[in-house]
Parts: structure tokens; sequence; C-alpha cells
């Protein structure tokens, strides 16, 4: 029987060892094939930038050829994502930074060898108006030095022709059109859904206007919403007829035309998009890409590929970057949904901005602080986070200005209250000062299958969650707490703003205000882009000359190699998706996708958020 026991021990561990030599086999080949990879890559761009020739003497064009979004803060990505990137054939994300993009502009601009700017934007996303004004104005900064602007395109979209109408010059396809439906600001709603599902959502808030929690509630907009939406957005949508319309040299009624107008203007060329353009005046000139070429050849010259001269943005090198001064003004970035602890990408993590602002006020050769906000807010203990950190700095001597971008909103507005100065453009999405909590429970869901929660518990409140009913007693105490952190928000505005409290309960309510208006009720101080930011910066700290130093969490050794290389490469080499990942991107952004991500937001420790869905206003 020993011997029995014996040969089947020898036979599992024969067995245990080939499954773990074959283990450890497959583990080392994606080893090996993944430092291979890297190093394939790493080389390839390598070869492909040695391959580069020496960019010309004679002048050449500077090409805007953006594709992708435009932001604020580029999104750190992780090496474990490169590497699923990479072995699933996807493309790298390409993202703008605005002022990097700005900054290439202006450089460009004082460049001799530079002799215009070509505008191809055909792959740049929709962009709020914010940021659009602020390219454009390093584009006007360019046009004053009498260099020619260009802008082509098979088609335009509105974020593409607003930046176009700036150009000297418009050309389209005779194939092509313009469109510019306006803003607007819509939402799905959930509540009969919610209903058939037997899903009950706990709602509290304070604040006629605060409209996130509707889709939950509602089977429509209410009459508050609609009204405050259509405010903003039509102040916002006048901004961008009246920039183009002065561009183009016409009325802004040619770009908004009435339904009955553009029906009869398109019926008069046959339903020809691209010739009813030309014929409004939105184009100069309706140009195939042959045509296109030619025309750019004869202003900017003549390459050997038989195109025109020209540098891309993205190859185009800003000057060498001189070392920090002593004199420093730190740029501190909050960009996306405000959520407690680490920031991810595409949200503003409490703890990650707080240890910046912390480090600067550490660091004495920093003189002032520039917190640059484009967020619609989100958890309040977390903005909380932040704005004590702000205090701290104004408490230390330095100062620090609020920049705001396209958003800042709710809790984006919680963490600037504090500032020593608030600076906003007129199309910046601000205000929307208001508390929500929610809670979901599916007790009634789990009913109709059979499923109960019971039990006991010390207090009226032990084991409280999703499967079982909320306490009446609870809801009261949450609806008690939400209404006093309103309170605290409008005292805090009150203080920090030296406003009565009383006016600001009139202009809070929830409800969002651009900029002008805001400046109009004292929520803000001035208006201006980051370039008043920085001026408004150093004349607080009464410095003269200084260096921006741009803050952001160190990369680990690991990603800071990963990035250096593995992400340069994926871009030079230009991977393109696989049918099944264009097929997944698509779904993973369509509407409902991202009224579903919406509570992964949720993550305040008290459950307590200052967050503006209106805010992302789509275009």
């Amino acid at each position: 029987m020993n011997s029995l026991f014996t040969f089947i021990g020898k036979i599992l561990a024969w067995i245990w060892k080939t499954i773990s030599f074959t283990r450890q086999l497959i583990l080392n080949l994606i080893f090996i094939g993944f430092i291979l990879g890297i190093y394939y890559l790493f080389t390839a761009e390598q070869t492909l930038r040695s391959s580069r020739s020496v960019p010309p003497k004679e002048k050449q064009a500077l090409l805007l050829n953006l594709s992708g979004p435009i932001v604020e803060k580029t999104t750190r990505i992780a090496p474990f994502d490169l590497a699923t990137q990479s072995l699933f054939n996807q493309q790298a994300k390409i993202e703008n930074q605005l002022y990097t993009l700005v900054e290439k502009i202006r450089a460009a601009a004082k460049d001799q060898n530079i002799n215009g700017l070509v505008l191809d934007l055909n792959d740049m996303h929709e962009t709020s108006l914010t940021k659009l004004r602020y390219i454009a104005k390093a584009i006007e900064q360019f046009k004053e030095t009498g260099k020619e602007v260009i802008a082509i395109g098979a088609h335009y979209n509105q974020s593409q022709y607003y930046l176009s109408s700036y150009a000297d010059e418009i050309y389209m396809s005779p194939y092509g059109a313009v469109l510019l439906p306006g803003y607007g600001s819509y939402s799905l709603y959930f509540k009969d859904l919610l209903e058939k599902l037997k899903v009950n959502t706990h709602v509290f808030r304070v604040g006629t206007y605060k409209s996130f929690v509707e889709p939950y509630t509602r089977s429509e907009m209410s009459e508050e919403a609609r009204l405050a939406s259509s405010v903003w957005l039509n102040q916002l949508w006048e901004g961008y007829l009246s920039d183009v319309a002065i561009n183009r040299g016409t009325s802004i009624e040619v770009f908004s035309p009435t339904a009955d107008i553009y029906v009869s203007e398109l019926t008069s060329v046959d339903g020809d998009f691209a010739q009813l353009a030309l014929k409004m005046g939105l184009v100069n000139s309706l140009l195939t890409r042959p045509q296109i070429r030619t025309e750019l050849a004869k202003k900017f010259g003549k390459n050997e590929k038989n195109s025109f001269n020209y540098v891309s943005i993205y190859d185009y090198s800003l000057p060498q970057l001189a070392p920090l001064q002593e004199n420093q003004i730190a740029v501190i970035v909050a960009s996306g949904a405000i959520m407690d602890g680490k920031e991810t990408n595409g949200t503003a993590g409490g703890d990650s901005i707080a240890s910046l602002l912390r480090q600067a006020r550490l660091n004495d050769k920093i003189k002032a602080v520039i917190l640059r906000i484009d967020s619609p807010g989100g958890s309040v203990f977390a903005s909380e986070v932040i704005r004590n950190e702000v205090e701290m700095l104004k408490t230390n001597g330095k100062p620090i200005i609020a920049s705001m971008s396209s958003i800042a909103a709710s809790g984006g507005y919680w963490i600037a209250s504090s500032a020593n100065r608030i600076i906003a453009q007129p199309t910046t999405i601000t205000g929307s000062i208001g508390v929500f909590g929610i809670l979901t429970t599916f007790e009634k869901t789990l009913a109709q299958y059979g499923v109960y929660n019971d039990g006991v518990g010390t207090t009226p409140f032990a084991g409280i969650g999703l499967t079982r009913a909320l306490p009446e007693q609870m809801g009261k105490i949450m609806q008690l707490s939400v209404e006093s952190t309103y309170k605290r928000f409008i005292d805090l505005v009150s203080t920090q703003r030296k406003m009565p409290f009383a006016n600001v309960e009139t202009v809070a309510q929830g409800r969002v205000w651009t900029g002008t208006d805001a400046m109009k009720y004292g929520l803000i101080d001035q208006l201006g882009d980051f370039d008043d930011a920085i001026t408004a910066a150093a004349e607080l700290a009464k410095i003269e000359t200084y260096s921006l130093n741009w803050m952001k969490e160190d990369l680990t050794p690991a990603e800071r190699f990963i990035n250096n290389y593995f992400l340069d490469a994926l871009s030079e080499l230009n991977l393109s998706n696989s049918t099944l990942f264009a097929t997944a991107s698509k779904l993973m952004t369509s509407p409902l996708v991202k009224e579903v991500e919406r509570f992964s937001l949720f993550n305040d420790p008290t459950g307590q958020y200052a967050l503006c869905s209106k805010c992302n206003y789509h275009l």
C-alpha cells in the first residue's frame, strides 16, 4: 500500500513539476517577448529619428494638424496600459496640451524659418469655446507678424470652423460641408426605467437648480434647469457667433439661420452643402486635395514630394528651456471630476492635488502658485482637502491664483473660493454652488426574485446598504447633513469673497453662470485667460523675472522608462486600431455608458457631492 501511495505521489509531483515548468515557460516567453517588443520599438524609433532629414534651411509653414482632444493636462499612462496597447495593436492616444500648443504657435511667429501657418484640423475633437479662444489668441498674434494663415479641410465641424475662421483664407473640398449645430445640454432620464426595475433612488439635495440628480428622479428636464441652462448656453453661442462673424466680415445671421431660411438657401444650390458654404461666405474656395497642395506650394514653397514646405506642430520643437530660476511660479492643474484619494486618469484626486500644493508651499524657490482648474466638481470632502492647502499657502504668505479654464463649477468653485484672486474667461462655466447626496437601494428588485435581507443590529442604522430599504430617519439625517454642507458652502463663499450671506444664497442654488455673469455677481475677481493669471501671480509675488514650474506627481523609474521610450516609439510607428477595438471604443463612448460611468465618481466618504453635470455641454 505504501508503495502505491509513493507511486501516486511521484505521479502527482511529476504533474506539478510539469505544470510549474509550463507556467514558468509561458511567463518567461511573455516577458522575453515584451522586452524584445520594447527593444524593437526603441530601435525603430531611433531609426525613424535618425532617418529624418535635417530641417531645411528654406522657409516652411507650421502645419497645425491637430489630432485628438485639447486638454489642460495630458493623461498619465501606466506601463501596463502601454503594454496592452502594443499587444492588441491599439494606437497610442494622442492628447494636445493647451499651453504647449499656444507656446509653439507663438514661437513659430518669431521664427524666421516659419513663413506661414496652415490649419489642418480634420482630426481635432470638438473643444470648449474657452480653450478655442486661447488658441485663437495665439493665431491672432501669429497674424500680427504679417505671416499668412490658411485653413484647409474636407469639412468643418463647429470647433474646427471656429479656429479656421481666424485664417486669412479657408479652403474646403467640393464635397465638404460646414456643420454648426450650436450648443446644447442633454441627458438621458432613467426614472421610469428605475421604477420598472423597482430600484429605489434616494436623493438629498439643496439648490433649486442643482440638476445633477434629475435624470434619476424625473423623466424630463425641470423648468428651472431648462431656464438656467438656456441662459448660459445662449451666452456661449452668442460669443461663438460674434467671433466667427467678425472674423469673416459678415453678419451673425449668416451663421445661424432659421430652419426655413436654411432649407431655402440649400434648395437654391440644389442641396450642395459645399456650394452653400461658398455662397454664404463661410469659405473662400472649393478645392480638391491636389489643388490645395498646389496653392500652398505657391505660398510657402514646394517640396520634393510635390507638396508644400511644412513642419508638423508635433515635430516643431520649442527652444531649449532654461533651467528653473530662483523665482518660480508653480502651476498645478486640477482637471476632471474631483475624487477622494489619489487621482486616476481623467480625474483630480483630492490627495494628489493637495500634495502638490503642499510641496509648492514648502519649496522656497516657489513664490506664487497658479491653481489651473478645469473641473465640474465632485467629492465635497476631497474639495475641502484641496482648499485647506490653498488656505495654508495664503497663511504662509504665498499668493495663489485660481485660473479657471472651460469649467470650474461646484467643487471646482469650492477649491477656487479661497484663492487670493480668481480669474475666469467670459465663456468659463462656473458657480453651481449646491450640494447633493444620492443612494440607490435594490431591496424591491431582489424581492421580485425571492431574495430578502433581514437580521439584527445594535442600532437602527446597522447594516444599511444596497440590499436593504433606507430607514426613514436615516433619510432625514442625510438631508439634514446635505443642508448643513450647503450652508457651509455658502458661508465659505461669503467669507472668502467678502459678500453678504444673502447675496451668495441668491446666486447659489446650484445655478450655473458664465464667467461674464460670475464677474457681475462677485464670484470672480477678473475676466482673463491663463496669460493674465501668470501676470497676476508675478504681480502679487512682486517678482519681475521667473520660471513656470509645472508641478505633477513623479513617475516611478519603471514608468519613466516606459513613457520615455515605449510611448514615443508607439507614436512614431503610428500603429492602427484593429476593428475590434475601434468598435469597442465606439461602444464605450456611447451616451448610455457615459451615464453609467458617472456612478464611478461617487466615492466621497460622507456621500456628499458638489458636482455639475450640465457643465459638460454638447458641441
